[in-house]
């Protein structure tokens, strides 16, 4: 418990009033329906709803004092005026939490694809390196032997479980904490109290920009995290502030120019100029290998990890463990060797039938087309790709995944991925006509099949020995969103329940969307 004076004693912001009462805290509330007695409201604006006409409610449910933006007098309980709610949300949490990140060595990962199979595999490095370490990612938080599930359709969580997080990581007696960050945390504020040591981007593609507006944008949202490491704190343990930049990336030109000192830069890639890259690279259906190589060093790494982007995802993980925290290389090898998976990426679900299947997260036109060309690789038979383009999400991606999917797979079938309050035969449409317009042919080498259950069903339905079967875009999420209901839906119960029908055996039910009562 804190005093309100206590969290603003560090507070980088301007407030008002400047002196404030000893009131104690018992946590940090956003929303007004999770009050509970001495909380600290916060009030915020957003799209469609302003927090501050939910003050008396949270009054009701106990708030001790609440912080706002607007001017505001007559309320039962202390009021504090910042000039921004949003931003004043991590910095209140992490006070709260007795600043948790300036007792950690905090690794963040960004990028538009593959940072949860990156931090997992920085994550990996660390454990066979000896270093206690946690990890909040997209899919789960690991504190310890505590497995947290995060995979409900959110992003970086908001900042007061974030800072949650790594409290309970510093009582555990954790040291270090590889954190996925994504550009939604980044640009609504929700890691800047984190106290970055080491920032690490696997790429930036075109993804989000329905929030961000631009590719310029988005990218920016993804610079701050580079940004970030200039305001860290000096710690006892030290802090590196290492940039990690893909070379082979197009953000590569941007990122190293926006890192200031005291921050320096190191960059991996296939790039013959990269710091630290891969050479001698061999592919199979079993995994990757290739060597590793340094100024002052030559590695051999075999991954049982698929594909080209593997190979970037793990230089990635090796570089920031390598060149930021001083583990020894081989170390580093071992430990990208155990990650054997991660839920949701490229994940393969085998029940005895004589072709291929696989779910993977992929969810943007970058990711389908590394997911597609990864496919191509393992097999001489046809890809049949399962995917969908989300409701009130980036509009354009719908035309670019079907373009994708129609050069790439032999077999297209769209089908629903999240349609919210959209249409879904709108974005149905949207994405027939980007595969027309690459030749696609409808009946005939793509399909719209709306429910996901029976899109699925279909592809396993037509497979032949040999084949692929590719459901992108859901991974290891649990649930679909149809209106503003949010259905219980996994990718890989759903390929097990097609795959047991077509077989005649055992395996959980198809799971339920109202799509169902359309066919």
């Amino acid at each position: 418990m804190k005093s309100l004076a206590a969290l603003f004693a560090e507070f980088p912001f301007s407030f008002s009033p400047p002196n404030l009462t000893e009131t104690p805290i018992t946590g940090i509330a956003i929303d007004n329906r999770r009050v509970e007695a001495g909380n600290l409201f916060i009030a915020r604006r957003g799209g469609s709803l302003d927090g501050h006409t939910f003050i008396p409610s949270a009054i009701e449910r106990g708030a001790a004092a609440v912080v706002g933006e607007q001017e505001m007098t007559g309320l039962a309980v202390p009021y504090v005026r910042v000039v921004n709610s949003v931003e004043a949300v991590t910095w209140l949490a992490a006070a709260f939490y007795d600043w948790p990140g300036r007792r950690l060595t905090v690794i963040g990962v960004t990028g538009t694809d593959g940072k949860t199979t990156t931090s997992n595999l920085l994550y990996q490095i660390l454990l066979a390196a000896g270093i206690k370490a946690g990890l909040i990612s997209t899919v789960n938080a690991v504190i310890g032997d505590e497995v947290l599930d995060t995979g409900f359709h959110v992003t970086t969580p908001d900042a007061p479980d974030v800072q949650s997080y790594l409290a309970k990581m510093v009582a555990a007696g954790l040291t270090h904490v590889v954190l996925e960050t994504t550009s939604h945390g980044l640009a609504q504020h929700r890691v800047d109290a984190s106290q970055y040591d080491i920032a690490v981007v696997t790429n930036i593609t075109h993804e989000h920009l329905d929030q961000h507006g631009s590719y310029e944008n988005y990218r920016a949202a993804k610079g701050r995290l580079f940004q970030l490491l200039e305001t860290t704190d000096a710690k006892p343990h030290g802090n590196p502030r290492l940039a990690v930049l893909n070379r082979d990336d197009a953000s590569y030109n941007y990122l190293s120019s926006i890192v200031r000192p005291p921050s320096s830069a190191v960059c991996y890639g296939l790039d013959a100029s990269a710091d630290i890259r891969a050479e001698n690279v061999v592919y199979s259906p079993q995994g990757i290998h290739f060597e590793a190589a340094g100024p002052d060093f030559r590695v051999p790494v075999t991954s049982p990890l698929v594909g080209e982007y593997n190979v970037s995802n793990c230089l990635a993980a090796l570089t920031a463990a390598v060149r930021g925290l001083g583990v020894d290389p081989q170390t580093a090898a071992r430990g990208l060797a155990a990650l054997t998976g991660v839920p949701g990426r490229m994940e393969r679900i085998d029940l005895g039938q004589p072709f291929t299947a696989i779910v993977d997260f992929a969810h943007t036109p970058n990711a389908l087309r590394v997911a597609l060309e990864t496919a191509r690789k393992m097999t001489d038979k046809r890809i049949i790709a399962i995917f969908g383009s989300a409701g009130l999400r980036d509009k354009e991606k719908r035309r670019m995944m079907a373009e994708t999917s129609a050069e790439l797979a032999d077999i297209s079938i769209l089908t629903a991925e999240d349609p919210r309050t959209e249409s879904l035969e709108g974005i149905l449409e949207e994405m027939a006509a980007g595969a027309r317009s690459r030749g696609g042919r409808e009946g005939q080498t793509f399909f719209r099949v709306p429910d996901r259950g029976a899109a699925i069903r279909f592809g396993v339905r037509v497979a032949e020995p040999g084949d692929i079967v590719l459901a992108c875009g859901k991974g290891h999420e649990q649930s679909m969103c149809f209106g503003e209901t949010e259905y219980p839906w996994d990718d890989r119960t759903a390929m097990r329940a097609a795959l047991a029908e077509l077989l005649g055996v055992e395996a959980p039910a198809m799971p339920y969307l109202p799509t169902q009562e359309k066919k």
